[in-house]
């Protein structure tokens, strides 16, 4: 298999890719970014600008996508820059991929995602979702996990103050409101990735505790 990841340096991203290299499966990994990071055998990286991706590049057509690009509000500065992040990149990149016959998507969403949400993040989560749907992928894999557990590069004051409570309190909470690993939720990725559902299929938080 080809594998297209986006968003390959946050934190399920890097588990994701991980994984990807190691899986014998998985035969090339293209992980377009802003920047060179890691080198290995297995991976092309091209170094892209995200607000004009190049339409024609060869390294498009792969047979399945994994998107784990996304921010926080507080880190993209406005609503509109964070849902340039959520919402314009993975859409842009799912189309590219679809254009060039890639069957598969598979997105890194969250819990709650709805497009009539009265929570913006929610909102752009389940808008995001909506509108891959319209594409025509053969298979749409669409993992929503709660909050994420692992370690970031950048601090994140609130969300970790949270894992914190809910690691305390996991125990007696519903398994929809447990901390995600971010191991766990990267797993969950490759699978839909390299075993796809036809049609839509959800993957919720409480299978990735």
């Amino acid at each position: 298999m080809k594998l297209l990841l986006v968003g390959s340096t946050g934190l399920v991203g890097r588990e994701v890719l991980a994984r990807a290299l190691a899986h014998p499966g998985i035969a090339e990994v293209v992980a377009p970014v802003r920047r060179v990071t890691v080198a290995h055998p297995k991976l092309l990286a091209p170094v892209v600008d995200f607000d004009a991706l190049p339409e024609q590049a060869a390294w498009w057509h792969a047979d399945a996508a994994i998107c784990t690009l996304g921010t926080t509000l507080r880190a993209a500065g406005s609503r509109e820059a964070f849902r340039r992040v959520d919402h314009d990149y993975p859409l842009a990149v799912a189309k590219l991929a679809r254009s060039h016959r890639c069957s598969t998507y598979v997105l890194n969403s969250a819990l709650g995602a709805d497009p009539h949400s009265r929570f913006f993040y929610n909102r752009v989560k389940g808008e995001l979702e909506r509108d891959l749907g319209e594409l025509g992928f053969d298979s749409l894999s669409l993992v929503r996990p709660g909050l994420i557990g692992g370690r970031r590069t950048e601090y994140r004051g609130g969300e970790r103050a949270a894992q914190v409570a809910l690691g305390i309190l996991g125990p007696v909470l519903p398994r929809a409101w447990r901390i995600n690993p971010a191991e766990r939720i990267a797993q969950a990725l490759i699978e839909s990735a390299l075993s796809p559902s036809p049609g839509t299929r959800i993957v919720s938080s409480d299978r990735l505790t």
